[in-house]
């Protein structure tokens, strides 16, 4: 390769890995051409999936600020650079690798923090922004409707109704506002009726 062509490639790299939230390194060593277009096509449109050198990548990634590649850039390599969800590219990459045991994951870097390839798979194991956010959406849905009957509800059925909103909400999506205002429901009846027994003892 040209010197022209070699400062390209390696300026073309540092953009990727400035542009990219996260970055995966893997060997393809016996992957056929068409198993990498699978590939490619199974990581999706947020993920550029591409072939690199060595010691061009060494070049771009230290002009990028990267530095957890240096000592796995070896043999065939591959980077995947992801601009989108890093739980889907991981899941995409590791499904692939269990069906594909010829691409291996050397490791990865993730908004700076660089990521071993058991770190990797861990992240595969999350769930992606999109289903946490319609748990979130489905949760907020979810939660006036209960209000709603806690309103209308006796006081001896207001605390057995709290349970099961709460048991009926993931934990970690029911809004913390949520449960105030329904909190504040249960507490309100019990309010009102201390003030009625004032107002007939006087």
């Amino acid at each position: 390769m040209a010197r022209p062509d070699k400062a390209a490639a390696v300026a073309e790299l540092t953009d990727e890995f400035r542009e990219s939230n996260g970055a995966v390194l893997t060997e393809y060593r016996g992957l056929t051409v068409a198993q990498l277009k699978q590939l490619r096509v199974a990581l999706g449109d947020d993920v550029n999936y591409a072939v690199v050198k060595n010691t061009l990548t060494k070049i771009a990634a230290k002009d990028a600020g990267v530095d957890s590649f240096d000592s796995l850039l070896e043999g065939p390599s591959a980077i995947a650079f992801i601009k989108g969800d890093p739980v889907v590219a991981a899941k995409g990459l590791r499904d692939f690798a269990k069906a594909n045991p010829m691409l291996v994951i050397k490791g990865g870097v993730l908004d700076g923090k660089a990521l071993g390839s058991d770190e990797i798979s861990k992240l595969a194991d999350l769930e992606s922004r999109e289903v946490l956010l319609a748990k979130l959406a489905g949760a907020m849905k979810a939660a006036p409707q209960q209000a709603v009957s806690l309103f209308a509800a006796p006081l001896s059925q207001a605390a057995r109704l709290f349970a099961a909103l709460q048991d009926k909400l993931p934990a970690d999506a029911a809004p913390a506002a949520v449960q105030d205002e329904v909190q504040d429901t249960v507490e309100a009846p019990a309010e009102a009726s201390t003030e009625e027994t004032a107002a007939a003892d006087s």
